[in-house]
């Protein structure tokens, strides 16, 4: 059995780690204007369309691993841009909730990053920018099956 790997060229992970700078050099960019990390940014993003959570959820909605979140936590709650507060039947979790001036850096930002998103879908047009969704979801089902039992 003869077996070898794909070009880099087209190597899914290497294809992955190219697409994914592609798409975060211009949200970088508008953070860096914000003074907030991707990670914090995706952390609003997940309490502002979702509204208040246990960290768990917003570690999983945004892509975090707990140990992370907890670092980046702090540095949010110091800039006033999240709260804290420990749930009423469980004191050893938290929900978090965005602030007014967390929701605000939202509100700042929202037409920026929908232009942004705008632009990569223009880019691969309607029809492949969601068959690429779907992908990327698809690429993604078994993890997410995994990690929910």
């Amino acid at each position: 059995m003869n077996k070898t790997l794909p070009s880099t060229s087209r190597s899914l992970p290497i294809l992955l780690i190219r697409a994914r700078e592609a798409v975060m050099a211009p949200i970088r960019s508008m953070l860096a204007a914000s003074g907030l990390t991707e990670q914090q940014w995706r952390v609003l993003r997940v309490l502002s369309e979702y509204g208040p959570q246990d960290t768990t959820d917003v570690a999983d909605r945004a892509s975090l691993l707990l140990p992370s979140l907890s670092r980046i936590l702090r540095t949010m709650t110091e800039k006033g841009l999240i709260t804290r507060q420990q749930h009423d039947g469980d004191r050893r979790r938290q929900i978090l909730m965005i602030t007014p001036a967390g929701q605000a850096v939202i509100d700042e930002n929202i037409a920026e990053a929908a232009a942004i998103a705008d632009a990569i879908k223009a880019r691969l047009g309607d029809e492949n920018y969601e068959a690429l969704l779907d992908l990327l979801d698809l690429v993604t089902a078994e993890q997410k099956s995994q990690t929910s039992k």
